[in-house]
């Protein structure tokens, strides 16, 4: 990244702004703005959070919102209520005070002497689920939002469920907020009452995980702060990011599709990343992409922007398979409408251990077994790599080999040209299953001429949920039925000379949770189909997109105490014939000249299971977060323990508050909660 110190407009920031929230209650902001914006007032841009804007986000909130501020913005970084120096406390995500809020800041700030009545909201993960779902809510001063690694559906392309499986995410999803919900403000902003709104936030958040287990169908509580549930709600232009490496890139698609209002989309090789941050590379100029979006819509400047195609995406090459990348090949490709009329559905016909690529796949028949039973040992999914990656751990998925060997397998013979994919792929199976509750997990992979296996995509689909997410019905034993696995969004070119590869599991752990009592599939191949969303090369793609070098301002100062440490290790007992992934999150310790604080942050996970006993599965967190200056040391663990039967789910839980040596707060949880055909 190219950093800018020089900006056409001199910047300063206010390091600590209170403002009134829906109902009085004081939200904590950070403010960049022109030196001059009092005198010449600018549009607003707001970012929306719970990460701590006077620590934990400080570097990536320099980078870029003064480099957005000195070019005429005035950005503010808020902390929701309950996290950082806001007051009040924080007990889910989502809900509709978050919302209210966040339109009370949008008019708080469009009522500013250095703000010309304009504002934008910008923001990834949690900030862009809630652009979208202020924008739904409609205040007025909004007038444009950009959403980055969001999601318009909160219980279908979440970290929660996926196809109506539990995620593991869910549960580190979980112990994120367990421990950030119960970090103190600083006394040097908010004085002696630190202690105080620290105590409150450790009475008062709750078990977040309890709150999400608890509804484990598409019901009201994940329909609110859905936009998909009505589009036409969002009366305001939106940008839609994402990366392929992310969870959430599927939102985007539907989000072209379903929105009424002006719209772009772009989608890069990224994981959990803004693109000018983005990794794997190429990260993208993002700050300048958003300038153009925000000139256009906020200061009604003729950028260009809106005579890009509504959808630049990144067509990724093959690489080898590999649990990080520094870099994704590819090139970028435009569509000018989403769904394009220009993508074609390619079928092919499958039949034991082939993908039919030629004619329709009627000659398969002959001489080929009806049906396979598939019944996969509980750890295939050990290399599946993280839902959503945030690629500085080796968080991708590994060679596919290790998990196929456990899976029923379909492969097309030797390419003879290349082919090229945009969109998602489905699985058309047609299934049977022992048990009333299965699940099937579909893999796409990429094989090269040597063998390796390059996952391109997957999907995973509750069998229960064949109907959809709202109404899960049980299998009847034995029974056939027609069912559709949609994989994620990819764009990726298959050469000539490789294979494409469908295989199909009937577990995934611990991505996905384990089924509540082992089951076997019959899958019945001469029935069913692989169809991709086959995209023609054009020789112009490389011609209509460009992006300048990724630009940012000077990060903020930070000095390393405690180098971090990040890993995926898989582990093997074969005397126990025990299975467990152990990851490492361990951000080391680090200070923070600007606020004269040393910050220690460290997350660790295990999940486990053994032999085929799927009652066994068992996810483990552990958090420790401390920060301390001179006068004042404050240090809170956390840990939870999932683990669950034919019929429930339980969770374990225990959060201990230090100030120095001495524990000021300990609290223990246990719940059990039935499960729901999940």
């Amino acid at each position: 990244m190219h950093t800018v110190t020089d900006f056409p407009r001199r910047v300063r920031c206010i390091e600590h702004v209170t403002l009134p929230g829906s109902d009085g209650t004081r939200l904590a902001a950070r403010i960049w703005l022109p030196e001059d914006a009092e005198s010449a007032p600018v549009p607003g841009i707001l970012e929306y959070i719970p990460y701590r804007k006077r620590d934990l986000t400080r570097e990536r909130d320099e980078i870029t919102h003064r480099w957005l501020a000195g070019q005429g913005y005035a950005c503010v970084r808020l902390d929701i209520r309950g996290s950082g120096e806001s007051d009040g406390v924080m007990t889910d995500q989502y809900r509709q005070e978050e919302m209210d809020d966040g339109c009370a800041a949008i008019e708080w700030m469009a009522a500013q002497p250095w703000c010309d009545g304009n504002v934008g909201m910008m923001g990834i993960s949690w900030g862009g689920f809630n652009a979208l779902q202020v924008a739904a809510n409609r205040p007025r001063a909004l007038k444009a939002v950009v959403t980055v690694c969001s999601t318009d559906d909160l219980y279908r392309d979440n970290m929660h469920y996926m196809g109506g499986c539990l995620l593991s995410d869910n549960l580190s999803e979980a112990t994120t907020m367990f421990s950030v919900n119960t970090c103190p403000p600083d006394p040097d902003l908010v004085g002696e009452r630190w202690r105080e709104m620290w105590m409150d936030r450790l009475r008062g958040s709750g078990l977040w995980l309890a709150t999400w287990l608890a509804h484990q169908r598409r019901d009201d509580y994940w329909k609110h702060g859905s936009v998909c549930e009505d589009f036409s709600a969002v009366r305001c232009p939106v940008m839609a990011v994402g990366g392929w490496a992310d969870g959430y890139t599927n939102a985007v698609f539907r989000l072209l599709e379903g929105l009424e209002v002006p719209r772009l989309g772009l989608v890069g090789p990224w994981g959990h990343k803004y693109p000018h941050l983005g990794k794997p590379g190429p990260a993208i100029g993002f700050l300048q992409e958003m300038t153009r979006w925000w000139d256009y819509w906020l200061k009604g400047a003729e950028t260009g922007i809106m005579d890009e195609p509504m959808l630049r995406a990144w067509l990724q090459d093959w690489m080898p398979p590999g649990s990080s990348y520094a870099e994704r090949p590819g090139r970028w490709v435009a569509e000018a409408v989403w769904p394009s009329p220009r993508l074609a559905e390619r079928r092919l016909p499958m039949a034991p251990g082939r993908l039919c690529t030629q004619g329709n796949g009627n000659d398969r028949r002959d001489g080929e077994a009806p049906a396979q039973l598939l019944r996969s040992p509980l750890s295939v999914g050990l290399f599946a790599g993280k839902w959503a990656s945030y690629t500085y751990a080796p968080d991708l998925p590994y060679d596919q080999r290790e998990e196929d060997g456990g899976a029923l397998v379909y492969e097309t013979p030797a390419l003879d040209e290349a082919v090229d994919i945009l969109g998602r792929p489905v699985a058309e199976l047609e299934v049977a299953s022992d048990k009333p509750v299965a699940m099937v997990a579909a893999r796409l992979s990429d094989v090269a001429p040597d063998g390796r296996v390059t996952r391109v995509s997957y999907g995973l689909l509750n069998l229960t949920h064949r109907e959809g997410n709202e109404h899960p019905a049980p299998l009847e034993p034995g029974r056939r039925y027609r069912v559709s696995v949609r994989l994620n969004a990819i764009g990726h070119r298959f050469p000539k000379g490789h294979k494409l590869r469908l295989s199909l599991s009937s577990s995934y752990f611990p991505l996905a949770w384990t089924p509540p009592e082992p089951a076997t599939l019959t899958v019945y191949p001469l029935e069913s189909t692989l169809i991709l969303p086959e995209r023609p090369s054009a020789e112009e793609d490389d011609a209509r997109v460009g992006f300048e070098e990724p630009e940012g301002a000077p990060p903020a100062a930070r000095e390393t105490v405690e180098a971090p440490h990040h890993n995926w290790l898989v582990h093997r007992d074969l005397a126990n014939e025990e299975s467990t992934l152990e990851i490492i999150k361990d951000e080391g310790v680090w200070r923070l000249p600007d606020a004269d604080m040393e910050i220690t942050d460290r997350t660790w996970d295990w999940y486990t299971v053994r032999a085929e006993d799927v009652s066994t599965a068992r996810g483990e967190t552990r958090t420790e977060r401390r920060f301390r200056r001179a006068g004042w040391d404050v240090l809170t663990r956390t840990r939870t323990v999932l683990t669950c039967d034919a019929t429930h789910f339980t969770i374990h839980a225990s959060l201990d508050a230090f100030e120095g040596e001495e524990r000021v707060f300990s609290e223990n949880w246990k719940r059990r909660l039935p499960r729901d055909l999940v």
